[in-house]
């Protein structure tokens, strides 16, 4: 370990050893002087210079636990191991910033279960091919136990009732939980699925049908209706005449009775309103 005397003006934290770099500073060492920052960090106000010095020495001083934490990890999943070490500083930091020195516990007893447990959080949140919700996700679990021990005592595959029952949910929540289960893998579009004739293996692509260029229209339909309710009767009327009637902008204020350039002034904003609300809800 490598430290030298501060010096120069006085910053609050000259009785604190500097460090060339805390990375390198020994697990063991680490320990020692971990405790005499946390001390400096309990009195100096949050937010300062000073604060934020100590605060990041910590860090850096304490990388070699979220390293040793993330090696557990190693090929668990396809996640490059910068990432899980990542993810793991987040959970030092966490264990940092809620460290208690009247608590008379270790630093390392606190620290590594919050970067375990950053780190299974994130393995549980980006498991999934889609977003599926965190209850799905724990009905999932629970469905697959519930399925094994079932069939291993019923000697078949159990209904849903059955499952229902042992689960202690509804039939429906099981069902949806079946359904939500799809959602953990995902499938290339160019998968080979099964021979088509003498051009090589089918694509999973083949089977699926083409998208129907209605749907986005109809569903584009059911979102504007609600904004155009709530516009005033002579708003919706020159929405009427301009895109329905095909009238031009001067035509409209003849047939109201008001300026082109008032109609104008009209559409615009009431276009806006209506694009605005339509992004808001996409």
């Amino acid at each position: 370990m490598t430290t030298e005397t501060r010096t120069g003006v006085e910053t609050g934290t000259e009785d604190l050893p500097v460090l060339e770099s805390p990375r390198k500073v020994a697990p063991k060492d680490a320990r020692e002087l971990s405790k005499v920052f946390f001390d400096k960090l309990a009195v100096l106000e949050e937010g300062t210079h000073e604060y934020q010095y100590v605060r990041n020495t910590l860090i850096e001083m304490n990388m070699s636990l979220v390293r040793f934490a993330a090696g557990r990890f190693r090929g668990a999943r396809g996640d490059e191991m910068a990432d899980i070490v990542q993810v793991g500083t987040i959970g030092l930091i966490k264990a940092i910033d809620r460290f208690d020195l009247s608590r008379d516990v270790e630093f390392t007893s606190l620290a590594v279960p919050y970067i375990v447990g950053e780190i299974k959080r994130f393995f549980r949140d980006t498991s999934w091919a889609v977003h599926v919700p965190r209850r799905l996700q724990e009905a999932r679990v629970a469905l697959a136990k519930a399925t094994d021990e079932l069939s291993s005592r019923l000697g078949r595959a159990p209904s849903v009732a059955e499952l229902a029952t042992l689960m202690n949910l509804s039939e429906d929540e099981v069902i949806e939980a079946r359904i939500a289960s799809n959602g953990y893998n995902s499938m290339s579009l160019d998968a080979a699925v099964g021979p088509v004739g003498e051009d090589g293996d089918a694509a999973l692509a083949d089977f699926i049908g083409v998208e129907d260029p209605g749907l986005e229209l109809f569903e584009n339909f059911h979102t504007l209706a609600p904004l155009l309710d709530e516009l005033d009767d002579r708003s919706r009327r020159i929405l009427h005449l301009r895109f329905v009637e095909e009238l031009t902008q001067s035509e409209i204020g003849k047939e109201l009775g008001i300026s082109q350039m008032h109609v104008s002034r009209l559409l615009a904003r009431n276009l806006e309103r209506l694009r605005k609300g339509m992004l808001d809800q996409a």
